[in-house]
């Protein structure tokens, strides 16, 4: 049988590999080559309750801080795949010769955001490139034999349904501009959404968002679409935001602004256990606070001038780089002027802990999925999530269709070509953005909601953007059905978390038309130990 996989990072090649290794062939369809995937982007690290520095740290820890971190609405049964088989993995990863920081014979591990315990494995702060020349050597092992064959510079164009079920993919070649229908079952691994926010998030300027305002109006189910994740320190770089990893406030690094003429730690005196090292949506909703009292100077500063000599050369040289290059300001002599930017999408494809889709014969894996992060990510699982991800979807894919029988031909077919209308973007994103911040209300949001009643009237929008504008909408509606605050959503009208609300949001495009309901977090199947690795 072959596979259609859609995305070439650590998600994609994760699920390739496993797939491959069981016999499968796979077809590796990407825009560009997995060594310009959003994966590499990755900076801080990847979680696993190792207990290599000597903490008592196990993965029942590990489930409750993401669990915690998440506010209860993450499914718990997915986590608790997602952290059981974190050690495992991490080892194999060192075992395929992934560079981590090593003491002796051990992994260290880091401090990251939203945990008690040091739990992140490491690679300086090039942690995602380092991944992703791991898994790409590995998946070359494949491609040698013909189980892998790559499609780079190839776009998703829209999946083939029929009768409710996935049958294929169609895609363009970008070189030739021909369009094929690749047949068979499908795995999405597209990541987030960072088109539907130009210029605003951390992610590769290469995802425009497109597919998954495509999948969304062919009837993919979407979930938590309102939890958008703003990373409290980035930076601006031409046309998206420079992320200062997490790795700088784990090595010590500390927030402040200034008030009356004197440096105020806002961080360290509202949160005096984790300091600057709280979620990142509690971060940078003080951030904003912070900016907007009157109190204060409207700039937050990421002060790292006192951090030791040996951390900067052994665990934050390509930061330091990174800043001085961008920036032209060495953060060991100076403090850095951040401010939050987009980060990652909780929200995205609803699929269950099995990484099945509500579509038959259709799979999602990493930040294009939604089940391990509900309301808020951890630092490091995201790396965690995609990896394991996409060796879950490649193991119940072998499941489901074992005994299947599927066309998996290639055929020569005609489509439009999409027109990156640029223009229409800016826009759509200006009213994301002024709608889905850091501090959400429903005059924002019900503002939003008009505008895009205007843009659908539009006849002189193409179908391209008008999906686009669906997508939007569904943001901006479970935004405003979800009337309380939780983790990344924050409702300014409605501050409080409650239980009423300790569900996920689901978003369907039925007849033309969003609709926005609430599904029940599902009960865990059974009980975790206190293992350790």
């Amino acid at each position: 049988m072959i596979i259609n996989i859609v995305g070439a990072g650590l998600a994609g090649l994760s699920a390739a590999i496993t797939l491959a290794r069981e016999g499968y062939s796979i077809r590796l369809i990407s825009r560009q080559r997995s060594e310009r995937a959003q994966s590499v982007m990755a900076e801080g690290g990847i979680n696993a309750a190792l207990d290599t520095m000597g903490e008592d740290d196990n993965i029942k820890y590990h489930f409750e801080d993401t669990i915690r971190g998440g506010v209860y609405i993450a499914d718990p049964n997915a986590v608790q795949n997602l952290v059981s088989r974190a050690p495992d993995t991490v080892k194999e990863l060192r075992d395929l010769g992934c560079a981590f920081h090593i003491r002796g014979d051990k992994i260290v591990l880091r401090n990251f955001g939203g945990q008690k315990k040091k739990r992140t494995a490491y690679a300086m702060s090039s942690t995602g490139k380092v991944l992703m020349t791991t898994l790409i050597d590995e998946c070359r092992k494949y491609e040698a034999d013909d189980h892998i064959k790559r499609f780079a510079h190839h776009d998703f164009i829209e999946l083939i349904i029929e009768e409710g079920k996935c049958k294929g993919v169609k895609i363009l070649d970008e070189y030739s501009k021909k369009a094929y229908d690749f047949m068979g079952p499908v795995v999405l691994a597209i990541g987030g959404m960072n088109g539907m926010f130009n210029g605003w998030t951390t992610g590769t300027t290469q995802n425009d968002a497109q597919a998954a305002a495509t999948l969304f109006t062919q009837g993919v189910a979407f979930s938590n679409l309102e939890m958008i994740q703003y990373h409290p320190t980035t930076i601006p770089l031409p046309a998206k935001r420079g992320l200062i990893s997490e790795a700088a406030r784990g090595e010590g690094g500390r927030l402040y602004i200034m008030r009356n003429g004197q440096k105020y730690y806002f961080m360290e005196e509202k949160f005096p256990e984790l300091k600057n090292l709280m979620p990142r949506d509690v971060v940078s909703r003080q951030m904003y606070f912070a900016v907007h009292d009157d109190a204060n100077e409207d700039q937050v500063y990421l002060e790292m001038t006192h951090i030791a000599d040996e951390i900067w050369r052994d665990k934050l040289t390509d930061l330091r780089e990174e800043v001085i290059h961008y920036m032209n300001i060495d953060p060991k002599e100076e403090p850095i002027p951040v401010a939050p930017g987009i980060h990652y999408f909780m929200g995205g494809i609803d699929v269950d802990a099995a990484h099945r889709t509500n579509i038959g014969n259709l799979y999602a894996a990493g930040e294009c999925s939604s089940q391990y992060h509900g309301a808020n990510r951890l630092g490091g699982n995201s790396t965690l999530g995609a990896i394991i991800g996409g060796k879950i979807a490649a193991e119940t894919i072998m499941s489901d269709l074992k005994d299947m029988e599927f066309s998996t031909d290639i055929k020569e077919t005609s489509a439009d070509l999409i027109e990156d209308n640029m223009a229409f973007r800016q826009e759509l994103t200006d009213v994301l953005i002024k709608s889905l911040g850091i501090v959400r209300d429903e005059e924002s949001l019900n503002r939003a909601y008009d505008t895009t009643n205007e843009m659908i009237a539009n006849d002189d929008l193409s179908k391209y953007d008008k999906r686009r504008v669906m997508l939007s909408r569904a943001m901006i509606q479970s935004a405003l059905s979800r009337r309380e605050s939780r983790g990344a959503h924050y409702r300014s009208d409605y501050p409080d978390t409650l239980d009423e609300y300790k569900k996920i949001s689901l978003a369907r495009f039925i007849d033309g038309e969003v609709d926005i309901s609430f599904k029940e977090v599902a009960d865990l199947k059974e009980e975790l130990n206190e293992k350790k690795a």
